[in-house]
């Protein structure tokens, strides 16, 4: 009885060695090359301005197009439409001077 168990078992083994050892042989297939497409609108200079901030690095931080750029690459993203970012929010929540003329203050 044990005979035959360990006679099942090297065959057993056998058969795995075997089974992967043609395995090792075959070569991989090849993965599909999948081509990644962007979509960008004609017209739109918004990606363009994009890419050229992204290639100034550090300098892109300080410069007003850049700046404007994201503005307006992260109203897109949110979907705020007619809304503006918190640096011309803030300029535009000051009061506007009035059309009369005001009242002159004593000293």
């Amino acid at each position: 009885m044990r005979l035959f168990a360990r006679i099942g078992a090297i065959g057993f083994v056998a058969i795995a060695l075997t089974m992967t050892a043609l395995q090792l042989r075959e070569e991989p297939k090849p993965a599909p090359i999948r081509e990644a497409t962007v979509w960008e609108p004609d017209g739109d200079p918004l990606p363009l301005r994009l890419r050229a901030c992204a290639q100034m690095g550090e300098l892109a931080l300080s410069s007003p197009d850049c700046r404007a750029a994201w503005a307006e690459k992260r109203r897109r993203f949110l979907g705020l439409e007619g809304k503006t970012d918190s640096a011309t929010a803030d300029a535009s929540a000051a009061p506007a001077p009035s059309p009369e003329p005001q009242p002159e203050k004593d000293q």
